[in-house]
């Protein structure tokens, strides 16, 4: 008797020990699966209470310097009284539908350019010198990347301008402004020159190197202008004095008395901002 009721009190606590392993066992899974459950539900809990981040700042575009075939190109951080003399090319179906350098997709059918250095948006006023042709193109893109050129037209600038056939040709571009507000971009006659400018428009007539020649246009022509004055200008290598008249602040009307000036005897007149 005494063998067999030492033997249930054996069954009994064997029992008890395996009901209180399984109660550890689980407990113990309930607490390693909270383990690995809480923390990605406390996460999940965070992101939905955490306010969105600020959208990121974006840096001033189209300032910083560049490289291409290894020469360093700092572009301008305004076009005040830019002018430039050298030889224009133009560019066109081998670009056709790719991205330009201010992200916008070239249509060699539009007006448009591309210059090294002048700040995107630009408009400015391209002369070619053989022909007497005269044409506003935006600035878009940058280039070109050869050696004495200074301006690529778009194929559609450049049929213009008589450009297409010899390919390229000298030509004088003088900086006017930027798109007035809500224009077409490939609109050329209305821009916004206090983007770039501040002070009054006057109207470059002619260019010599002989400053007594200058001089005595100046004093002719100061009997019939306003404004009538010289301003040298050296190129690194000569020395160039220019002949300037007229101060007007709208640039519409200084659009039409350009006009005025080329029919009247100065047919290479242009605006410039002094």
């Amino acid at each position: 008797m005494g063998k067999l009721i030492l033997a249930v009190i054996f069954l009994m606590r064997h029992r008890g020990q395996r009901r209180y392993a399984k109660g550890r066992r689980e407990r113990s899974f309930f607490f390693r699966a909270g383990g690995y459950l809480l923390p990605p539900l406390l996460m999940a809990c965070s992101v939905l209470e955490r306010p969105a981040p600020p959208a990121p700042v974006k840096a001033p575009g189209h300032t910083k310097p560049y490289r291409v075939e290894g020469t360093w190109y700092q572009p301008l951080s305004h076009a005040r009284d830019f002018e430039e003399t050298g030889l224009a090319s133009w560019y066109g179906r081998k670009f056709h539908g790719r991205k330009t350098s201010n992200g916008e997709i070239y249509d060699m059918h539009a007006i448009s350019a591309a210059h090294k250095t002048l700040p995107m948006g630009t408009f400015v006023r391209v002369h070619n010198l053989n022909n007497g042709r005269a044409l506003d193109v935006r600035i878009n893109d940058r280039g070109p990347f050869v050696r004495g050129r200074i301006i690529d037209l778009s194929y559609a600038a450049a049929e213009r301008l008589g450009v297409v056939g010899p390919g390229t040709a000298p030509v004088r571009i003088t900086a006017l402004g930027a798109p007035a507000p809500g224009q077409d971009s490939d609109a050329a006659p209305r821009y916004n020159p206090l983007d770039y400018y501040t002070g009054n428009f006057t109207f470059q007539v002619g260019a010599f190197t002989e400053r007594a020649n200058a001089e005595r246009l100046v004093r002719q022509l100061g009997g019939i202008y306003q404004n009538a004055h010289m301003v040298a200008y050296v190129d690194g290598r000569d020395t160039f004095y220019r002949v300037r008249v007229g101060r007007v602040t709208d640039l519409e009307e200084a659009a039409q008395f350009e006009r005025s000036l080329q029919r009247g005897g100065f047919p290479e007149t242009f605006i410039v901002a002094e």
